[in-house]
């Protein structure tokens, strides 16, 4: 099987990045201001150790639960996401990125100031829908990495994003050949139209071959689970998994570490 980097940095086939989905943060509406950035420190740490304990392969750290979500995010997010970061920094054992949604400047900040390898967002493309319209430019984010000196982090572009529609539809394989083309991100990933809903298979299928020979791998990033594992990894190089982990599949509970470790069996098999 070939190599690329992230096997190389997961020493897995095929790795899966399991998200650490923070709760809400200061300053957004859901904020739990009693519990404090205590009870966020504490959720993040054991939702960490629970995947890890499951056998994960990668984590990312993302502000999941500041919704009603924006485009650009809140200094008090970005300043809270790297603090719960570093907090766990030490008891984290395997390679790790971030996401701050949806603000590829913000996610690039916090993955330079805590030493992510990765990082994910939508850092290219035209879309409207839940957030009004969303535009982004895959130049401003590179030129952004090497302006804080973020060379050695990687960049995962989700290059369909969720709750939204492009301006301008292309098929997705002629999108993921295009992306690969003018903006050489490290790595592509897969969405459904919204958080747990997977990319069909045709669809993933269809990526793949697109992209076949360019050395840029790709993910399944919303929807994966341990009943559609075998047949989307049959073309996916990897996958990030958030919701499937949680207990009863719901994606504002804790990590559930049996059903990491379910998923991960499949995975090995």
């Amino acid at each position: 099987m070939a190599t690329n980097w992230l096997t190389e940095l997961t020493g897995a086939p095929k790795p899966i990045i399991g998200m650490a989905h923070l709760p809400a943060l200061p300053g957004t509406p859901l904020w739990d201001a009693a519990g404090g950035m205590a009870k966020v420190r504490d959720w993040i740490r054991r939702d960490l150790a629970a995947l890890q304990e499951g056998g994960i392969d990668a984590v990312m750290f993302c502000n999941e639960n500041d919704r009603p979500y924006r485009l650009d995010a809140d200094m008090a997010s970005v300043a809270a996401m790297a603090d719960v970061v570093a907090s766990v920094r030490s008891e984290v054992s395997v390679p790790f990125g971030v996401n701050v949604l949806w603000d590829p400047r913000a996610t690039l900040a916090v993955a330079a100031a805590t030493g992510a390898a990765f990082c994910r967002e939508i850092f290219t493309g035209a879309f409207a829908g839940d957030f009004g319209l969303w535009v982004r430019s895959a130049g401003d984010s590179f030129r952004y990495r090497r302006e804080i000196g973020a060379e050695s982090v990687r960049l995962i572009f989700n290059i369909n994003a969720e709750f939204a529609a492009p301006i301008a539809p292309r098929p997705l394989g002629d999108v993921a050949r295009s992306v690969v083309f003018s903006s050489s991100p490290d790595a592509i990933c897969v969405s459904g139209p919204i958080t747990s809903q997977p990319a069909d298979a045709s669809g993933m299928a269809e990526v793949c071959g697109a992209v076949a020979g360019s050395g840029v791998p790709v993910l399944v990033n919303t929807g994966f689970k341990a009943t559609n594992a075998r047949e989307l990894l049959a073309y996916a190089d990897g996958a990030i998994v958030g919701s499937s982990l949680k207990i009863d599949g719901v994606t504002w509970n804790a990590v559930d570490p049996q059903r990491v470790k379910e998923l991960m069996a499949v995975v090995r098999g």
